[in-house]
């Protein structure tokens, strides 16, 4: 289970707003192997965590790369309750390789049309792709859904909100994030980095339970209720969000991936905090 929120504009309306603002909380078991928010050492200018999983090494959920004035940001959710295919192939290189890669076979157009047409090998996933070049040119957003084979468009400037079901379908807490969300970016998006940040992290650890949730019941009926915060925590499980990730990318595009994730396997034990600032 995660998380998302984001703001895209290539064209900001002054000197001192962003054309990223990205929030997003990573649930995953709390024991899985995980190598936090750094520069990529075999890519130029790529920034992410990545999964070390036995079996599942390299890939990761959320990352933005940056080259030729292009920057790139990719993040996969999962798609909850849906059956698993046989000999499913691992879906964290699907973020990796668009990010890494800026060759025009890799672009978001290219990308996510190849992508589409071998989706199905894949357990079920929701693919958040952004692309932001030039400010003559829109910022190009896209949706990848593969329960079924769905490809689509949304348009920037906007506030949108994805979770672990089909965008037609959102759960209760990402419906009340996105409207959060939408709600800060308007007060804040041109406020200093501090400023938006700490406004941001309290919506990503907000503990409130969405419940009763008509869809998220549907999809996870054993954990539905655990799983209806946007900070999620279930012990008996030892599963919950223990990564809490923002990407800001101001008018000059100078980036701020801050990052607050887990040092063990207790929430209320210690946590590390990394804040990366990179001029692209």
């Amino acid at each position: 289970m995660c998380v998302i929120f984001f703001y895209a504009n290539s064209q900001p309306d002054s000197v001192d707003g962003y054309k990223l603002i990205l929030a997003s909380n990573r649930d995953e078991f709390f024991a899985r192997d995980t190598q936090q928010v750094a520069k990529w050492t075999d890519s130029q200018q790529v920034y992410g965590g990545i999964d070390l999983e036995p079996g599942r090494e390299g890939g990761t959920w959320l990352a933005i790369g940056s080259d030729k004035g292009v920057f790139k940001v990719g993040a996969l959710l999962n798609l909850t309750g849906e059956p698993k295919p046989r000999n499913a192939v691992g879906r964290g290189m699907i973020v990796a390789d668009f990010v890494r890669q800026s060759d025009e076979q890799y672009n978001i157009a290219n990308y996510n049309q190849q992508l589409l047409a071998d989706c199905t090998k894949y357990s079920a996933f929701n693919f958040v792709s952004i692309e932001i070049g030039d400010s003559s040119k829109p910022a190009e957003i896209n949706l990848l859904s593969n329960v079924p084979p769905t490809l689509a468009p949304f348009k920037q400037g906007q506030c949108y909100g994805f979770g672990n079901s089909l965008p037609d379908a959102p759960f209760e807490k990402v419906q009340y994030g996105q409207q959060h969300f939408d709600q800060i970016v308007q007060q804040h998006g041109h406020s200093s980095v501090e400023t938006l940040s700490a406004e941001l992290l309290q919506l990503l650890k907000n503990k409130h339970k969405f419940w009763p949730d008509v869809e998220l019941k549907r999809r996870a009926p054993s954990w539905g209720e655990g799983l209806s915060a946007l900070n999620v925590h279930i012990p008996e499980h030892g599963y919950g969000s223990r990564t809490h990730s923002l990407i800001l990318v101001d008018a000059n595009n100078k980036l701020h991936f801050i990052e607050e994730t887990m040092a063990g396997l207790e929430p209320d034990g210690e946590w590390r905090r990394t804040h990366i600032e990179k001029q692209f």
